[in-house]
């Protein structure tokens, strides 16, 4: 049997208690913080991008006015596009994205290099369709300049804008972590309002001797006891952000809290000294908080785009494929009942994407004694009970087939983590560093921990290592390579 993974039921003390959670109460209404009618619109402007657009935008005409008036007009349909392009092609860089100490001068190099793609796109364009468009480098070069310089200028502006709005209304921040960098941390967000932090709590097990031994620079904070103290203190003070000081699964439940943290749809950052820093979900980028290394974390690779591509890979080939399959999946149900009796498809319950469960189906192989083998036996491959044809469909993985109705349901996808049962996420999420993450990216039929021979009886921290890099590495080409090279395997007969 293939054993593999999920995120583990979210439980577990998290901290230790110095003030309890009920200890943090909601912000008062008409405060200006984060509850306020004033803070939510605050919020809204902070993380919005029309700003940024808009100095874009205005920098781009600025530009194309002096173009036109040094060179002709230009026809009113290149317009647009010319406009959309550069707005793309900024979007596509990350010039959009809201950071915690965003910089137009940091900026710049981006927004000059992007600015002379889309202008040279432009001209060969114009030109091709007619040489009366055309422009000199020079005035390219000068168009290139000014849109560069003047969104520069722009963007300076909003971020002073935007810096100033969160100094006036920061919102609810929780702190994950212990130790001097957490403490340090506490205490730059509260002296250093332009960041738009307010910690309202702290997460950390050590939390309760940092807060008692009264160290200079920090006011205490109420720590929080456990996961369920936390989700409570989220509701209660609206939190809108979450700030780590060691990376999710090296802190106590940090993976749960980390789900957690998403699904109330918090911004969730990884705060720490530049030489202990290892990301494994960071969004790369030069932020920083008064000099600590600050990276925006999130849920999966950050390419949302790509992830609805692979969804509709997915079920567009799973149907196919059931299709194809289905005169061998019908001999297969047949061989299993004459064979086996009653009961052709197994079903049991296994942890999903983001920890959520769902039932898995497949050929059955083997008739459990009861639910509690079923949940609780690790590997069934040697049981004497098992008949020539389950040996035979384990050792082809033709097993596997029904779980294609898994990926057309969306419980799965074709490429993923293996999922696993819920007693042995559990068990293995508290042996093994790394292993709840696994659910960052929905469960799949095969991954590329099994295409390097990591089936049945094999390690599962080697498996949660493959099944990490996976994630980290991901895309749609990797998962036709893991698809292609498990094709292979099924005909050397590699299942288990």
């Amino acid at each position: 049997m293939t054993t593999e993974s999920a995120p583990a039921p979210r439980a577990a003390q998290a901290t230790a208690v110095h003030r309890v959670a009920s200890a943090i109460r909601p912000p008062r209404a008409g405060s200006g913080r984060a509850s306020s009618p004033r803070a939510a619109t605050s919020r809204r402007k902070r993380s919005s991008p029309l700003g940024l657009l808009a100095a874009d935008g205005l920098a781009l005409g600025l530009a194309l006015v002096l173009v036109l008036v040094a060179h002709g007009p230009w026809p009113p349909g290149a317009l647009l596009p010319q406009a959309a392009a550069q707005l793309l092609l900024n979007a596509y860089r990350g010039l959009y994205r809201t950071g915690l100490s965003p910089s137009a001068l940091a900026e710049l190099p981006a927004l000059c290099g992007l600015a002379a793609v889309q202008w040279y796109v432009t001209t060969e364009a114009l030109t091709a369709y007619d040489p009366g468009y055309g422009i000199g480098w020079q005035t390219l070069v000068c168009a290139v300049g000014a849109q560069t310089l003047l969104s520069c200028g722009g963007r300076a502006v909003v971020h002073r804008t935007r810096s100033r709005s969160a100094a006036r209304n920061p919102q609810s921040t929780l702190v994950v972590g212990d130790g001097p960098v957490a403490h340090r941390v506490t205490a730059v967000l509260q002296e250093h309002t332009e960041y738009g932090l307010r910690p309202v709590g702290r997460v950390g097990r050590g939390a309760r001797a940092e807060d008692a031994s009264g160290a200079v620079g920090a006011a205490a904070l109420p720590v929080l006891a456990s996961t369920r103290d936390v989700g409570r203190a989220v509701i209660q003070n609206a939190v809108r952000h979450a700030v780590f000081t060691v990376p999710p699964e090296s802190a106590p439940d940090g993976s749960a809290l980390f789900e957690l943290f998403v699904e109330h749809g918090c911004r969730v950052w990884l705060v720490t000294d530049q030489a202990t820093f290892a990301p494994c979900r960071a969004v790369p980028g030069p932020d920083h908080l008064w000099g600590f290394a600050a990276h925006a974390l999130h849920s999966g690779p950050h390419r949302p785009a790509g992830h609805r591509a692979k969804r509709v890979m997915d079920a567009v080939l799973a149907s196919a494929a059931l299709v194809v399959a289905s005169p061998v999946m019908a001999l297969c149900a047949l061989a299993v009942r004459v064979c086996d009796g009653p009961g052709v498809v197994f079903r049991q319950e296994r942890v999903g994407h983001y920890g959520r469960p769902f039932v898995l189906l497949k050929f059955r192989t083997l008739r459990p004694a009861d639910a509690h083998e079923s949940a609780t036996r690790w590997n069934v491959s040697a049981d004497r009970r098992m008949s020539r044809v389950g040996r035979f469909l384990r050792r082809t993985s033709l097993d596997e087939l029904p779980q294609l109705w898994n990926v057309v349901r969306g419980d799965m996808s074709l490429v993923g983590p293996r999922p696993e049962r819920p007693y042995f996420v559990a068990k293995f999420s508290r042996v093994h560093p790394g292993y709840r993450a696994r659910h960052r990216m929905p469960v799949g039929i095969t991954g590329l921990a099994q295409v390097h021979g990591l089936r049945g009886d094999t390690s599962i921290e080697d498996r949660a290592r493959f099944d990490n890099r996976y994630i980290e590495t991901w895309s749609l080409w990797q998962d036709v390579c893991v698809l292609a090279r498990t094709a292979g395997s099924v005909f050397r007969l590699g299942g288990s």
